[in-house]
């Protein structure tokens, strides 16, 4: 049976980026644009006419941006969202908004019109709505959605203790894993051992989201420089455009963030960071790997868990996109399946010898 193409309905305020999108999208045989809307109210009828299996959303619009339509839309006909956005501080800050509100990928516009840049994210598109399409978005029906609470710089005041971790807690998460790494990161308790986060993100949208992240948390979160040590308290997001490996200093582990050649199609990599954490934490690491497509960490978890380690996967019931804990569980990385609501709480008991 061939697989089934993936209808999409455009919605952007801009008639030149809708019949960019539309070309773009249908030079993919497994893709078909059923339509296209110029504002939230247009798009609001059409997906009730035309049902389709993908929106694309641009995140700024006149009458209603895209976030204020996903809060309304989400509750009443949950459906995959790619959120197109720009790479201002004012675009990234409404993604992330996008992210809480349910969308569950996005593509960042280049900054540079035309040529390479256009094509390059063309086929980010493509790949990401064929990713979407998989989405399992049916627990947003009903729920309501407030308002971001998070304000900039509210978590400043927090530090990390400098006290050097005895031991390193690892995260991997694609697709969905913004919200599934708030849920985790905001159960933590400020006692919790150093933590080190691979999200697939771009550069400029990991240290807004790292910060947004330190303003809700009990820990302090930040964006991973190179150099960064590993301490108690502080969860280290990796940047977005680079690599991060976990490696020994002194008594402990400190973060090397670098410019290495993409891993499992990743940078930062699980993987990467899963395999350092091996190679270099080993027994004592407590892994965890979070909702996303595709098998990035799968290999690098499972050597992590073969020096001993304890490694868990978000179970598929919570998971927007089944695909890297699947692949981590199904290749011995994962040891148990643990829905996202349990992970902090399993992380914590496996830390304190209670599981």
């Amino acid at each position: 049976m061939p697989p089934r193409t993936v209808r999409v309905l455009i919605v952007d305020d801009s008639h030149l980026v809708r019949q960019i999108l539309l070309e773009g999208l249908n030079k993919d045989p497994g893709i078909e644009v059923v339509g296209t809307a110029a504002d939230p109210y247009v798009a609001r009828d059409e997906i009730i006419r035309l049902r389709p299996d993908v929106l694309t959303l641009d995140v700024e619009m006149p009458k209603m941006n895209g976030v204020e339509f996903l809060r309304k839309l989400m509750p009443q006909y949950p459906i995959p969202v790619v959120m197109v956005s720009s790479h201002t501080e004012r675009g990234q800050k409404i993604t992330l908004d996008a992210m809480a509100a349910g969308a569950v990928e996005f593509v960042a516009k280049p900054k540079a019109a035309g040529g390479a840049g256009l094509e390059g994210m063309m086929d980010e598109l493509r790949t990401k709505v064929k990713i979407a399409s998989t989405a399992n978005v049916s627990h947003w029906k009903h729920k309501q959605i407030a308002a971001s609470s998070a304000s900039s710089g509210s978590g400043s005041a927090k530090s990390a203790a400098q006290t050097l971790s005895s031991r390193v807690v690892a995260i991997g998460a694609s697709t969905g894993g913004t919200e599934a790494l708030r849920e985790v990161v905001c159960g933590f308790s400020r006692a919790i051992p150093g933590v080190v986060i691979v999200q697939h993100m771009p550069s400029g949208f990991t240290k807004m989201f790292a910060d947004r992240l330190n303003s809700l948390a009990q820990v302090v979160v930040k964006e991973a420089a190179d150099g960064d040590q590993i301490v108690d308290g502080r969860v280290l997001i990796a940047a977005g455009g680079k690599q991060l490996e976990v490696v020994k200093f002194g008594a402990g582990w400190k973060v090397r963030v670098f410019d290495g050649p993409l891993v499992c199609g990743h940078r930062p990599s699980v993987e990467v960071m899963m395999n350092s954490v091996a190679k270099n934490v080993g027994k004592i690491a407590v892994a965890a790997m979070l909702t996303g497509m595709g098998a990035d960490g799968a290999n690098g978890m499972k050597n992590l868990r073969d020096t001993g380690a304890r490694c868990i996967a978000q179970d598929e019931a919570t998971c927007i996109v089944f695909g890297m804990p699947k692949e981590a569980y199904e290749r011995g990385g994962a040891e148990r399946l643990v829905p996202l609501p349990r992970i902090a709480q399993t992380i914590q008991a496996i830390l304190k010898g209670q599981m």
